[in-house]
């Protein structure tokens, strides 16, 4: 196929997919239990969602979400890089209509210092964990007719921060295969939206000395682009500065990462 013949073939793929409305709609938030995932979770119900799945490896830890909307949120447990637990949330959750990938974590930092065990997780959750969720659960979006994924990356999906050098590229990857899902859930009437966050005040980051915008703030964004049909989120006043810069000159952005990290 021609590149010309697949631009056209990508874009006919979006085409034909709707826009998410949150009013009436059944979502599903994995990593609820802390941080931007339980901030999600609040941000749906408040922008009018019928139903919420909130999920963790703990469902103990969701116990309060559901406390203060019992008739609408339900917790469920759901570790993403386990395919028992994620066939078992997708039997439990096949009314979803939008998905939002939102589990994460952070262990690879310096490239050459951390363990290969580190780094292996950084890409077994923020990766493959993502890949493996999406798929569970696309029986259910094309069912819903109407349906959305959402992939919660980050800045650093663009250039890497050699601070967070294993976690930057674990999320590269991940960005990746959010364009590719773009294309293939196209085709089924299902949109696909890349967030690309900005630090965000929670325990993943807190430690780290900069700027950081409230997971509040950063999940009502969210939803407005999704909302809005936005293929790429960028949910924060650091992110859109950084995109700006990197549009700007792709490299910028690297040696602004480079300097952040204090080389």
């Amino acid at each position: 196929m021609t590149c010309a013949r697949a631009l056209y073939s990508a874009t006919g793929a979006r085409r034909m997919v709707k826009r998410m409305k949150l009013t009436n709609a059944t979502v599903l938030v994995t990593g609820a239990n802390r941080g931007l995932g339980r901030a999600l979770v609040t941000a749906a119900l408040a922008a009018g969602a019928r139903k919420v799945y909130a999920t963790a490896r703990d469902a103990a830890q969701l116990a309060d979400l559901v406390a203060a909307a019992p008739d609408r949120v339900v917790a469920l447990a759901l570790d993403i890089t386990d395919a028992t637990q994620l066939a078992a949330a997708a039997a439990r959750a096949g009314d979803i209509d939008l998905l939002i990938n939102n589990a994460g974590v952070l262990t690879g930092f310096g490239l050459l210092t951390t363990s290969a065990a580190d780094l292996v997780r950084d890409f077994e959750v923020n990766v493959f964990g993502t890949l493996a969720a999406t798929r569970a659960f696309v029986p259910a979006l094309e069912r819903a007719g109407t349906a959305a994924v959402v992939n919660v990356l980050s800045i650093a999906s663009l250039a890497n921060m050699p601070a967070l050098g294993g976690y930057a590229a674990a999320k590269a990857a991940s960005h990746s295969i959010t364009q590719g899902l773009r294309h293939e859930l196209g085709k089924k009437h299902i949109a696909v939206h890349a967030v690309f966050p900005g630090p965000i005040d929670t325990d993943m980051v807190r430690a780290m000395a900069m700027a950081k915008a409230s997971a509040d703030d950063v999940a009502r964004a969210i939803l407005d682009g999704v909302a809005r049909g936005d293929d790429e989120i960028f949910p924060d006043p650091v992110s859109r500065e950084l995109i700006a810069m990197y549009k700007r000159d792709p490299s910028a952005l690297g040696r602004q990462f480079i300097a952040m990290s204090g080389g």
